[in-house]
């Protein structure tokens, strides 16, 4: 193989040209230009990495934790006040439960009961006796086939 010296600076000029070319198409659109001249990045992406042991999570998280409180003015000594917020209170919910009853008695009154709301004409669903027994058959004849035809194999 014969590599003089002319050869050589031409390859490296058509390398330079390769490129300028790659980083204009990149920048024209929206990208950056990469400085790898077209080649893989040797970094690991971050779907790539291994699982992250117990541990090293919880380290990661009690660093987020320091660094979110510090940027709030506060500490992560400081616990939280202790009980449930919010929810219902026994009136609140007495006041619910009466009105959803009444809204059950009223749709009661008015003939439209949930399973009347679906389409007329349905069956309840499921199958029927004689159709699960068909069904078996069916399935029952299709494993024998297949069983059979593996047996030849």
């Amino acid at each position: 193989m014969d590599l003089s010296l002319q050869k050589l600076t031409q390859a490296l000029s058509l390398r330079q040209q390769i490129a300028a070319l790659e980083n204009r198409l990149s920048t024209l659109f929206g990208g950056s230009p990469s400085s790898g001249g077209g080649r893989k990045s040797r970094r690991r992406s971050r779907g790539a990495r291994g699982p992250m042991s117990a541990a090293t999570r919880a380290k990661l998280a009690a660093a987020a934790r320091a660094r979110w409180a510090k940027r709030k003015g506060t500490t992560t000594t400081a616990a939280k006040a202790p009980g449930k917020k919010g929810g219902l209170t026994a009136a609140g919910r007495r006041k619910l439960s009466e009105a959803m009853k009444a809204r059950w008695a009223a749709r009661r009154k008015a003939g439209g009961s949930s399973s009347a709301a679906k389409a007329p004409g349905k069956k309840g669903g499921g199958l029927t006796a004689a159709g699960r027994r068909k069904l078996s058959e069916a399935m029952k004849a299709r494993w024998a086939a297949r069983r059979k035809a593996a047996g030849r194999k």
